[in-house]
């Protein structure tokens, strides 16, 4: 596989998201929305990415990632969750914090250094958002998963992921109790605005707004 540029990789997995893993054609403009540059700028990247065979693009019709593509992106996000999990848990970061600096860790090439910061870790599945890790060979499994706004009431729950990895929201969860793990159950939910009642662990009481409970997620 050629080797591909920081931008090139940063593009391929832009492109891998928006088109919900491969099963959707992108356009130009999103792809120039989600990296913040002009339509142009992205023609000129996707004719490159084409030209190593990680992508099908044809001019004003959009792109479709490509299998050798897919692969490639998901070697990126593979390294980009081990290393958000090295960062957490050895480190001992944030989950607020570890998005940017795992953006630059992404990048490292060596499959070595890959490998044993896996079995360093202990082969983790998921990384401190809740989101799937790719093994070596870009497989993984998705938890069953829901909004907690759509949970009834006397529901159980547990937290695996959110939606919303902005760093303020996870402050907010922070400082309110919410972390990933952690036991709800649904004791009030309120018709006017959306805001639920929860009950955390089985010993904390949390009100939560409509937007909060759209965006933590959880499995029965």
């Amino acid at each position: 596989m050629k080797k591909l540029s920081f931008a090139e990789e940063n593009y391929l997995k832009a492109v891998y998201h928006l088109s919900n893993a491969g099963e959707l054609d992108v356009s130009t403009n999103s792809i120039a929305e989600e990296m913040d540059t002009k339509a142009a700028s992205v023609s000129d990247m996707l004719r490159r990415l084409s030209e190593k065979e990680m992508v099908v693009y044809r001019k004003y019709q959009g792109v479709k990632i490509s299998e050798k593509g897919k692969t490639a992106a998901l070697q990126v996000i593979r390294k980009h969750r081990l290393w958000e999990v090295f960062l957490v848990e050895k480190l001992k970061f944030n989950w607020d914090q570890v998005h940017e600096i795992a953006e630059q860790l992404e990048h490292i090439k060596s499959p070595l250094l890959i490998q044993r910061l896996d079995d360093f870790l202990g082969h983790p599945k998921f990384d401190p958002h809740g989101d799937p890790i790719p093994d070596e060979n870009g497989l993984f499994k998705e938890k069953p998963q829901v909004p907690l706004a759509e949970v009834e009431i006397s529901g159980d729950g547990i937290v695996v992921a959110v939606k919303d990895t902005n760093s303020m929201f996870l402050q907010h969860l922070d400082r309110i109790g919410i972390y990933l793990g952690a036991k709800t159950k649904v004791t009030e939910k309120v018709e006017f605005d959306g805001s639920m009642e929860i009950l955390v662990d089985g010993k904390n009481k949390l009100f939560i707004s409509k937007e909060v409970a759209e965006n933590v997620l959880v499995t029965h």
